[in-house]
């Protein structure tokens, strides 16, 4: 199966500014993404799609293909992994021949396990027809859940389960973002890297699922990095 590993690395960020160039563990926040890749020997290529000459640069010095920078159209916050993709997509396969498949990499998440990809690799090779992401349990589930109104607070959902013992509540997760594993044509008919319905890895490992998506997250996986108990997840 020929799989295009796509790390998607915009330019700037609101939550958390220039994450993507953020050091870890001695290295940019993009390089992970890199050399976990590169380690896998598993794909046609890993292009980092990115609107930065900086990140662009890291990039190549990591290994990875960085045939132009993106357009500015696709480097708003407006700009969906969709569009990124299928940009991203268009131009590999003009290039480069068909493709089977594409594993979306976001760099925003460092610790990712070989065993977890092999799995996911293995379970979409039997369905893929189906998209694939990864999913941990939820933290706090669905059935919980309010929402506001006319400065009341409510019921997320017109069924309450507020007052049903966790026990007693149906499983519930939420993607992680670690990994999404797609065929072109899954990706054009749902939209997107999630379809009505999927396959899913589940990863019960909260560093492994952990998404830095703000300071309090980047706090978090330099914590991880520095403790040796921890080392097993990114060596």
């Amino acid at each position: 199966m020929k799989i295009l590993a796509l790390i998607p690395a915009r330019g700037g960020s609101k939550r958390l500014v220039s994450k993507n160039l953020r050091e870890l563990g001695g290295r940019p926040l993009i390089s992970w993404s890199i050399e976990f890749a590169k380690k896998q020997d598993l794909f046609c290529d890993i292009l980092v799609s990115t609107d930065s000459e900086e990140i662009a640069q890291i990039s190549r010095d990591a290994g990875a293909l960085v045939p132009w920078l993106r357009p500015i159209e696709l480097a708003s916050d407006c700009a969906s992994s969709f569009d990124v993709a299928q940009h991203a997509i268009e131009w590999y396969e003009k290039n480069n021949g068909k493709i089977d498949a594409i594993l979306l990499l976001q760099p925003t998440s460092p610790f990712r396990s070989s065993r977890t990809l092999s799995e996911a690799i293995k379970l979409f090779q039997s369905s893929p027809e189906f998209p694939l992401l990864t999913v941990s349990p939820a933290i706090t589930h669905p059935d919980w859940a309010l929402k506001e109104l006319d400065n009341k607070f409510i019921p997320y959902f017109e069924k309450n389960g507020l007052n049903v013992r966790s026990q007693d509540l149906d499983s519930a997760f939420t993607p992680n973002g670690n990994l999404y594993l797609i065929t072109p044509d899954a990706l054009r008919r749902c939209g997107g890297f999630v379809g009505a319905v999927n396959s899913s890895i589940i990863i019960e490992s909260k560093v492994e699922s952990l998404d830095i998506d703000d300071e309090w997250d980047y706090e978090i996986s330099k914590y991880i990095v520095s403790n040796d108990k921890y080392r097993n997840y990114y060596n």
